[in-house]
């Protein structure tokens, strides 16, 4: 029997115990001193939002990523702001109403950022692959002149090591801009090109196609657009027909603009530019954020995968009126909306409505199937007896 009462620890364990504790690394979420009130208090009232973010997200759903924060401090609320901002309409296409602050965002909110890109995009986390061979395009360079008008292509990527533009900090998005000045001076002799601030740039300045970006209402909203313009930029090759932004809303987007409809060109220019580029920045030692999972890597859930959309535009004058083109734009993965009036025409950009679950040339060739079908449709209702009855696909 103790006479005297038992040692409640161990000399050694109370001896090293601060020690082992120090090792251990804290969860991000305990560095956040956040005054905030109960999961139930904090979550959004989504009544009328509109967003692919508020039909998925549930008090449950919100609960289980509460108390989570990225390394970087990425927590919920700031992945859900943008669909707060920007409710979303209750008609035209449908915004996916959430944004990542990094690539760490996709993996720690898993279970909210799967079930988005699954309700987006139709599709199930099954793997993605890239391909930007341009000898697997069948067609893109044979569009009917009279129908087809231009086309564009746009590329997201996102670099490894960095916060995504609604996160970065001031210093993150300069390191940035200098690692652009490097990657593009290591390019110029292969694709030689011009490096812009965006506070030197004036409208017009790199040529017909290309808008300005500026600091929009929401994009100052959800961060985007802080120190607007310090340390954006654009790139603009010597042809003229390829800009690259630099710190917008991803780190880098690639831009090629056609007055003619050759998709396929414009394809094989936009490969050329994305290929060379990658390699030069995996040579800087900061590599576009690849997952096996979602593909290319990006802020928006509605980009990943390529990262890549693609249109055509097209003057049409009777399909936009048929009360079947809803349905016919969801079976071709097409998405169709009005960019103004050539002539006595209406004019429409088409493009992919989804950018996962296909590689690069896979969604580039739907494009091109579709397009060539909407032209037929176009054309057989020219005749005032015409039907396109026979026409309409089946889901693809």
């Amino acid at each position: 029997m103790w006479k005297i009462k038992p040692p409640l620890e161990y000399a050694k364990e109370v001896r090293y115990r601060p020690i082992l504790e120090s090792l251990v690394p804290l969860d991000p979420i305990t560095r956040l001193k956040l005054n905030r009130g109960a999961p139930k208090d904090e979550f959004p009232d989504l009544n009328q939002n509109k967003t692919t973010m508020a039909r998925v997200l549930t008090l449950d759903m919100y609960k289980w990523q509460y108390d989570r924060a990225t390394e970087s401090g990425v927590i919920f609320d700031d992945v859900i702001r943008p669909g707060l901002e920007d409710p979303g309409q209750s008609s035209g296409p449908l915004s996916v109403g959430c944004v990542a602050g990094d690539a760490q965002s996709y993996i720690l909110f898993c279970h909210f950022f799967d079930k988005i890109i699954e309700a987006y995009h139709g599709y199930k986390m099954t793997g993605q692959e890239s391909d930007f061979n341009i000898d697997n395009l069948k067609g893109g360079d044979d569009f009917e002149a009279e129908y087809a008008v231009g086309c564009e292509i746009r590329a997201n990527r996102c670099v490894e090591g960095f916060s995504f533009p609604t996160h970065c900090c001031r210093g993150e998005r300069r390191r940035l801009h200098t690692l652009a000045k490097k990657a593009f001076g290591q390019m110029a002799e292969e694709l030689p090109g011009k490096l812009y601030s965006l506070g030197d740039l004036e409208q017009g300045m790199l040529g017909d196609g290309f808008a300005m970006e500026t600091a929009t209402d929401l994009r100052m909203k959800t961060g985007v657009a802080r120190d607007w313009p310090e340390s954006r930029a654009a790139w603009l090759n010597e042809e003229g027909n390829v800009v690259v932004w630099i710190n917008i809303e991803d780190h880098l987007q690639l831009i090629t603009v056609r007055t003619d409809p050759n998709i396929k060109e414009a394809f094989n220019c936009i490969g050329a530019h994305l290929q060379k580029l990658e390699a030069l920045y995996r040579k800087l030692r900061h590599s576009f954020v690849w997952k096996q999972q979602l593909g290319w890597v990006v802020s928006s859930p509605a980009e990943v995968g390529t990262g890549l959309r693609a249109s055509v535009h097209l003057k049409l004058m009777h399909l936009p009126l048929h009360k079947w083109l809803g349905s016919i734009l969801e079976r071709l993965r097409l998405l169709m909306e009005p960019t103004g009036t050539a002539g006595s025409s209406r004019v429409f950009k088409v493009s992919n409505a989804h950018t996962i679950g296909f590689t690069e040339v896979e969604l580039v060739q739907m494009l091109v199937d579709g397009v060539k079908l909407l032209i037929r449709m176009e054309k057989a209702l020219e005749d005032p007896e015409g039907s396109i009855h026979h026409l309409v696909p089946a889901q693809k």
